[in-house]
């Protein structure tokens, strides 16, 4: 690869970033009906024809970040199998998704808002790809509880539990600061919240903390 190429793949990359980023606030503040390629491009401060040279459409571009969000979350879990311990497992991927809605909330309240309007943009990928992911992790689970590892449970409830409990700090991030007397969130606090999630999902299903 020749030093233009190099530099070119770079600028590429940083412009892509650019547009997300810029995507990202103006679908949070609009949703995805009230936003515009037009905005989105002033606050990437790059021309319109920019951000349509790398994302064909809007759709194409909300899209793409709202399975970059999926992405993102199911990362930490994505390679667990049934010889995993589970306390490690589930820990890890309790703490990552807390640890998701500190250092993402608003690609979560973008999520959020999308199935509130009952997923238009997002519903085939939920029943293709994401359900395979989920009866996959589903089968890991079961596979532990059949093994004697945890206590009975449906496993679907399990996961809807930690999405729940772990996203609702992103979700309700003004309800929680208001309710709580705080400004702003520390480190230390979503490391508490990390902490007593893990510890009610252990302890309920049979695990030492």
């Amino acid at each position: 690869m020749t030093n233009e190429q190099k530099q070119d793949g770079r600028v590429r990359t940083k412009n892509k970033l650019l547009i997300l980023a810029a995507a990202e606030q103006e679908f949070l503040l609009h949703g995805y009906e009230g936003a515009t390629i037009k905005r989105i491009a002033e606050r990437a401060n790059i021309p319109r024809a920019n951000v349509h040279y790398y994302f064909s459409s809007k759709q194409d571009l909300y899209a793409t970040i709202l399975n970059d969000i999926v992405g993102m979350w199911n990362s930490s879990f994505d390679n667990v199998s049934e010889s995993d311990d589970p306390k490690t497992a589930l820990s890890n991927y309790i703490r990552s998704k807390v640890m998701f809605s500190k250092t993402d909330p608003e690609r979560s309240r973008i999520f959020a808002g999308e199935i509130i309007r009952g997923a238009p943009h997002l519903k085939k990928f939920l029943q293709t790809e994401n359900r395979k992911w989920v009866q996959h992790k589903v089968k890991v689970i079961q596979a532990w509880i059949d093994a004697g590892k945890l206590h009975p449970i449906d496993p679907l409830n399990l996961l809807f539990f930690i999405w729940g409990a772990s996203q609702h700090y992103a979700d309700y991030g003004t309800q929680v600061l208001i309710t709580s007397g705080k400004e702003k969130s520390s480190e230390q606090d979503f490391d508490r919240i990390a902490d007593d999630l893990i510890g009610l999902v252990l302890r309920g299903l049979g695990l030492k903390v």
